[in-house]
C-alpha cells in the first residue's frame, strides 16, 4: 500500500481529498492518505481531515519550509505527493526529495488557462472569456513552475450558452473527483 499525503489549501472544503480518501478506502486505488498537509489549522479541508481521523500536519510558510515539510513527509513515510487545492509551489528540496512524485489538479484543460494566478473561479471565468466550447480537469505532475508538468490525464465537459462561471465550476468539480482518484490509480499501477 503506498503512502501517499495530500497537501490542501486555505479556501476549500477538501473535496478533491475526500475523492481521494474515498478512493483509496474503497480499494480503487492502491494507497492510503497517510498526511494531510496544511498552511493554516482553520482550513475547511485539515479539519474535515481531523474529523474523519486522518492525520494532519499545519506547516506555516517561512523560513525553512522546505525542511519542515521534508520532516513532516519523512514521520510519516510519504511515498507520493497529491496537491488539493494547494496553491504554493512546492519548496525545490521537496521535489527533489519526490520526482516525479507530486502531482496536482487545474480545472481546465491545460496547457490552456493555467499558470500563477489561474485557480478557482478564475479559470473558470478566463474559460468563458475566451469563448471556449468546452473545459474540463487536468491531472499533471507537478514541476518548479505552476501547471507545466506533463498531463496524466484530462477529463471534459462541454461549456454551454449561458454558463456562468459558478455552472461551469460545478461541471468540472464532479469531473476532478472522477479524474485525481484515477489518475494516481494510473501512475501508482
Amino acid at each position: 500500500m503506498v503512502q501517499i499525503a495530500v497537501f490542501v489549501g486555505t479556501r476549500g472544503r477538501g473535496s478533491n481529498l475526500r475523492a481521494i480518501h474515498d478512493a483509496c478506502s474503497r480499494g480503487e486505488v492502491p494507497a492510503r492518505v497517510t498526511l494531510v498537509v496544511g498552511t493554516r489549522p482553520d482550513s475547511g479541508a485539515i479539519e474535515w481531515a481531523r474529523e474523519a481521523g486522518l492525520p494532519t500536519v499545519v506547516v506555516e510558510p517561512g523560513e525553512g519550509y522546505g525542511p519542515r515539510l521534508l520532516d513532516a513527509l519523512k514521520q510519516a513515510g510519504v511515498e507520493w505527493i497529491c496537491l488539493a487545492g494547494y496553491l504554493r509551489l512546492l519548496p525545490a528540496e521537496v521535489l527533489q526529495a519526490f520526482p516525479n512524485k507530486v502531482l496536482n489538479i487545474h480545472p481546465a484543460l491545460l496547457p490552456k488557462h493555467g499558470g500563477k494566478g489561474m485557480y478557482g473561479m478564475h479559470v473558470h471565468e478566463a474559460v468563458l472569456a475566451a469563448g471556449e466550447d468546452e473545459s474540463g480537469c487536468t491531472v499533471h505532475y507537478v514541476t518548479e513552475r505552476y501547471d507545466e508538468g506533463a498531463p496524466i490525464l484530462q477529463l471534459r465537459c462541454p461549456v454551454f450558452p449561458g454558463d456562468t462561471p459558478e455552472s461551469l465550476a460545478a461541471r468540472v468539480l464532479v469531473l476532478e473527483h472522477q479524474a485525481y482518484p484515477e489518475a494516481l490509480r494510473r501512475v501508482l499501477q
